[in-house]
């Protein structure tokens, strides 16, 4: 084994490796390094191109296709074609219902705050393995362009995804075998990109808005000291270049006299339609007519009208922007530089737009696909100590986290943070009545917990008894700047608390801490696969108990068939539980959930209508 040096006071890599950045994109993703003349540079292998687009097609033989191959398939094959796999990362099916008619393919809904899971064939994906998939590609893109292993990565993400998205970001690199030193946000890369808060001395409050190909959002930072604080961000995660590709489709059909209930039915021509409204709006940018056809089918536009189109979403982007400086408690004069981010800035209309409203030029020089990218391999090239004329604070060397259910590691304070910091989790019951909860605090790269080292344990005592699910725990985590870690856990309904206080660091050493760092590289891949397994079987006892709590309540509800098929369905899924896959298990989930989904239904639309009746309605 290839022996790694770790710079313990930084717990990043020291310098004789390369370090990549990755913007891991909603559309596209790409990756950067910094080159010999100590330039950011972007990565494209064997001439396909920089942008990787962010999209994995699974074959009917098993191989999986991601990338620019991968995106042939959105309109041959579009239910096993994976596409803005981004918006998914961290959210439950709660979170992304309204827009599941976007999705070509099928989104699991299991009607609970349990993160989504993707079925493609008999298969059961997560966000994380699908996004794995991607950073793998990427790097070995980057291995084949640099003739070097590439294990350490610097990945950005919005300024707005929240601690679970981010630490899915980070499991997705473990999957695809990088060791993810630092998350960084996108507007931050973007700043560092433009040489903006390298210099320590300066202090600026600038706005990047980035506009992307599905998503987008502007935010408000302040950099001092060579620290950027987020000071807003604001945006729409359903909102970027392709509402403009819809916007020109929609304006073709009208024009065509085309009807939409044969387009929808005709899953390859509208894909067609879109992938060459794509191709006009391009062209748009740099000539003032287009004029080709898919088919029989004319699709002419010239600029005039593509402005007239799409001026209502550009307008939704400026009151963001709006509503991003009112947040921050600032007016437009306060705003130092502008920052232009994402494929779809290069629309004139967009520009001139964003120009007008923070009334100064906008910085647009830097190629607004890979400013992102490019940015991150700076900030990868700090994290090495390439650097020494920028500060690096300290940061916690290994992970902090707690167990949750199954033996599993759920990291609360990534390693890399920096110090001092905060962060928290919330937590539910699993059994109904229960009152306790035990509180097992953790430090270590692994997913189980038994591969970690165990820092306090302690119970949270005197939680109300209610039906599981319903409380709500509150746990965080303060790392000061003299690395005591102070965990608070507290029971938000009745405001039962308990706090511990550790010292993370005590008695280990650097030699133990850099093997850990080098095991949980080692075992990435299985080390996920068992969480996922784990994951699997956990969710799948959760649906046994609770049917099985169902039955017993309300079993004057249902059949003599309906209970004995429901309960072979359980008697299966506890098969599996005992010597299951993850696939299998996750197949019979479902199962049981889609036969028992009208159940409830029923005793909801039997509970209305026993409290209306007797009741008049004015």
């Amino acid at each position: 084994m290839a022996k790694v040096s770790i710079n313990l006071a930084t717990g990043s890599i020291q310098k004789e490796e390369i370090i990549v950045g990755i913007d891991l994109g909603t559309t596209n993703s790409l990756v950067a390094f910094i080159n010999p003349d100590k330039n950011p540079q972007v990565i494209n292998d064997t001439g396909k191109g920089v942008l990787v687009p962010s999209i994995v097609h699974f074959g009917q033989a098993g191989d999986i296709t991601v990338g620019n191959e991968a995106k042939e398939y959105l309109t041959t094959d579009p239910q096993n074609t994976v596409f803005s796999v981004k918006r998914l990362l961290g959210r439950s099916y709660k979170d992304i219902e309204n827009y599941k008619d976007f999705f070509s393919y099928k989104v699991i809904d299991d009607d609970s705050d349990s993160l989504v899971k993707i079925k493609v064939g008999d298969k059961f994906y997560t966000p994380i393995e699908l996004s794995g998939l991607i950073l793998k590609e990427l790097k070995t893109r980057a291995e084949h362009a640099l003739k070097t292993p590439v294990n350490r990565a610097v990945i950005t993400v919005p300024a707005y995804f929240n601690d679970s998205q981010r630490q899915a970001t980070r499991d997705a690199g473990k999957l695809a075998g990088l060791d993810v030193l630092r998350i960084v946000n996108e507007p931050t890369a973007a700043s560092l990109a433009y040489g903006i808060g390298l210099n320590p001395e300066e202090t600026k409050t600038i706005a990047v808005y980035d506009l992307g190909g599905g998503t987008f959002d502007v935010s408000v930072l302040q950099i001092q000291n060579g620290i950027f604080e987020v000071l807003s961000t604001n945006g729409d995660t359903f909102l970027g270049g392709d509402d403009f590709d819809r916007a020109i489709v929609d304006y073709w059909i009208e024009k065509n006299q085309l009807k939409k209930a044969e387009l929808a039915a005709n899953n390859e021509l509208s894909q067609q339609l879109r992938l060459k409204a794509e191709e006009a709006k391009k062209a748009l940018s740099h000539q003032s007519l287009f004029n080709e056809k898919v088919g029989d089918i004319w699709c002419t536009l010239d600029r005039d009208q593509f402005e007239q189109l799409i001026l209502p979403k550009v307008q939704q982007t400026i009151t963001a922007c709006q509503n991003a400086l009112r947040d921050a408690k600032l007016t437009v004069a306060q705003i130092d530089e502008v920052v232009m981010v994402g494929g779809s800035t290069r629309t004139a209309l967009v520009k001139k737009m964003v120009a007008d409203f923070f009334k100064r030029p906008v910085h647009d020089d830097v190629n607004p696909d890979e400013v992102v990218a490019l940015g991150a391999a700076i900030q990868a090239d700090i994290l090495a100590g390439n650097r020494t004329d920028i500060l690096l604070l300290d940061v916690t060397p290994l992970s902090l986290g707690i167990e949750t259910m199954g033996g599993l590691m759920d990291v609360i304070i990534p390693r890399n943070s920096k110090v001092p910091t905060k962060a928290g989790r919330q937590y539910t019951t699993s059994k109904d009545g229960q009152v306790n909860m035990k509180i097992a605090v953790y430090q270590g790269e692994r997913d189980l917990i038994k591969e970690n080292r165990k820092l306090a344990e302690f119970d949270l005592r005197g939680i109300p008894s209610m039906p599981a699910g319903f409380p709500k725990v509150d746990i965080n985590f303060l790392l000061n700047a003299d690395g005591i870690l102070k965990i608070q856990a507290v029971e938000l309904r009745s405001g039962v608390k308990q706090e511990v206080d550790v010292k993370p660091t005590y008695g280990i050493t650097d030699d133990q801490v850099e093997q850990m760092l080098m095991d949980s590289i080692t075992h990435a891949k299985d080390d996920v696969s068992q969480r996922m397994l784990i994951e699997a079987r956990t969710e799948g006892e959760q649906m046994v108990y609770t049917v099985e709590r169902f039955i017993e309540k309300n079993n004057s509800f249902l059949s003599e068939d309906e209970l004995a098929i429901t309960r072979q369905y359980i008697a299966d899924l506890k098969d599996l539980l005992a010597n299951g896959e993850k696939d299998a298990i996750l197949k019979q989930i479902d199962a049981v959930n889609e036969y028992t989904r009208p159940f409830a239904e029923r005793l909801m639309d039997h509970a209305i209508g026993t409290a209306m009746r007797g009741k008049s309605i004015d």
